[in-house]
C-alpha cells in the first residue's frame, strides 16, 4: 500500500523490508538546489537515517513531479537526487524512460540519454500522465519487479510486490488529498500562485511549500453575429 514517507521516517528501514521491490517518488520543491531537493521528509533522511540501510539488491523505481515549461532547466530535478541515494544503497535500479516527448531544457534526473524513472508534468500534459503511468508499469513488469528474491527484502511469497500495482493508486490519492486541502480553505488567497503563461495553468502553492493545486485559465471566444 502506498506510504508517505513523512509518516516513516522513524522506521523507514522496517517499512522497506516489507516489500521486494519499492516505487518511490517525489515533488520538486528546492528547485536548483544541489541536494535535499524535494521539500518532503525524504530531504530529513538521505543523509541520516538511510545511509545505514541494508537494501543492497533491492528492485527500486522511482517517479517524479514537475513543470517542465516554468521549470524548463531544473525539470523534476529531485527523482534523481532519490535515485542516487537508493543506487548508492547498492539497490538494482529499474524503469528508465526516454525523454522523447517532453518539454525540458535540462534536468539532473537525466542519466545518460534517459530519465531516471517516470516523470510526469501534470501543469503542461496532464492528458499524457495516464498513457505514461501504464506503459511505465508494463516496462516495470517486463523487468522483473514482481520477480521475487531480491535482497533485503521481507515480503512473503503471497504479496509480490504491491508498490508497482499502487503506483496510479497512489496518483489518485494524492489528488483526493489536494482536493480535500482546498476544500479545508475557503478562498485561495492562503496559498501563493505561481503563473505559467505558455501553458495558461497557475499554480497555487500553500505556505509551506508542501500542498499545491492548479487552475487553468478559460479562453474566451467571440462569436460573430
Amino acid at each position: 500500500e502506498p506510504i508517505e514517507i513523512d509518516g516513516v521516517a522513524d522506521s523507514v528501514a522496517s517499512e522497506f523490508a516489507k516489500y521486494d521491490a519499492l516505487v518511490v517518488g517525489t515533488p520538486t520543491w528546492n528547485t536548483a538546489a544541489e541536494s535535499e531537493r524535494s521539500g518532503t521528509g525524504w530531504d530529513e533522511i538521505y543523509y541520516s537515517t538511510m545511509e545505514d540501510l541494508k537494501i543492497a539488491g533491492k528492485k527500486v523505481a522511482v517517479f517524479g513531479l514537475g513543470d517542465s515549461v516554468s521549470y524548463a532547466e531544473n525539470y523534476a530535478d529531485a527523482a534523481g537526487e532519490l535515485h542516487d541515494v537508493f543506487e548508492n544503497l547498492g539497490c538494482q535500479m529499474l524503469g528508465y524512460t526516454s525523454q522523447e516527448g517532453y518539454l525540458h531544457e535540462a534536468s539532473k534526473s537525466i542519466r545518460g540519454d534517459k530519465f531516471c524513472g517516470l516523470l510526469c508534468d501534470a501543469v503542461n500534459q496532464e492528458e499524457l500522465t495516464e498513457g505514461r503511468v501504464q506503459k511505465w508499469v508494463e516496462q516495470l513488469i517486463g523487468e522483473g519487479i514482481l520477480e521475487g528474491g531480491a535482497a533485503g527484502g521481507a515480503a512473503s511469497s503471497e504479496e509480490p510486490a504491491p508498490a508497482v500495482v499502487d503506483v496510479t493508486a497512489e496518483l489518485e490519492e494524492n489528488s483526493i488529498l489536494m482536493e480535500e486541502t482546498i476544500a479545508a480553505h475557503s478562498s485561495s488567497d492562503a496559498f501563493q500562485p505561481h503563473y505559467n503563461p505558455r501553458s495558461g495553468v497557475t499554480m497555487w502553492t500553500s505556505p509551506d511549500g508542501r500542498t499545491c493545486y492548479y487552475t487553468k485559465e478559460v479562453t474566451k471566444q467571440s462569436v460573430s453575429p
